[in-house]
């Protein structure tokens, strides 16, 4: 099932979140080159529910919802802080409440932040792993951003170069997965 969006879904705990920013503007970026709506979501829009739900159905039913528009979109653009190396620990909890086959070849863009460059590999040895759990279609390159990476809330020549390289790959699997989807519905 399609909802023909890109979600964007980001693992911050708090607003405002510069995360959840840098998603937006992946989630907007990619939206645009392959012509569909898009929608971003973070830990917040869960709400209380989700501390102690043991599966979706535990969810109250706009936490339900949310969960439903990430397992149904065209593509993620996935994102979280980095704390003490990892993701944190609710943004697991949302992905651990999905059924291994959710996200089964879903084209996934990830991204994470930080405070330095010691948790740059934050994507390639927590996410990546992850999201290759649920055999999801992880895209090849990965960005990670910390504070010097912006100015004036622009990412640096650097970090734009990795965006834009990310966001080509992702917009030839979504348009691969949905010229696929046609010829199947024929």
């Amino acid at each position: 099932m399609s909802n023909n969006l890109i979600v964007g879904f980001s693992g911050n705990i708090s607003r405002p979140s510069s995360t959840r920013r840098f998603v937006e503007s992946v989630t907007e970026a990619l939206g645009r080159q392959a012509g569909l709506q898009h929608v971003v979501f973070d830990v917040e829009d869960l709400g209380s529910s989700l501390a102690a739900a043991r599966s979706v159905t535990d969810l109250d039913p706009a936490a339900r919802e949310v969960i439903r528009t990430i397992v149904e979109a065209e593509a993620l653009v996935i994102g979280s802080p980095t704390y003490k190396g990892s993701y944190t620990g609710l943004f697991k909890h949302v992905f651990d409440l999905l059924d291994p086959s959710d996200l089964r070849g879903k084209p996934i863009l990830l991204t994470a932040t930080g405070g330095g460059d010691r948790h740059s590999l934050v994507v390639e040895h927590q996410l990546r792993p992850l999201f290759a759990f649920f055999e999801a279609f992880v895209l090849p390159t990965a960005i990670y951003t910390s504070g010097r990476d912006f100015t004036d809330g622009k990412p640096s020549a650097a970090i734009q170069t990795r965006v834009n390289q990310a966001l080509a790959e992702a917009s030839v699997l979504v348009k691969a997965r949905s010229d696929a989807a046609a010829i199947a519905a024929e």
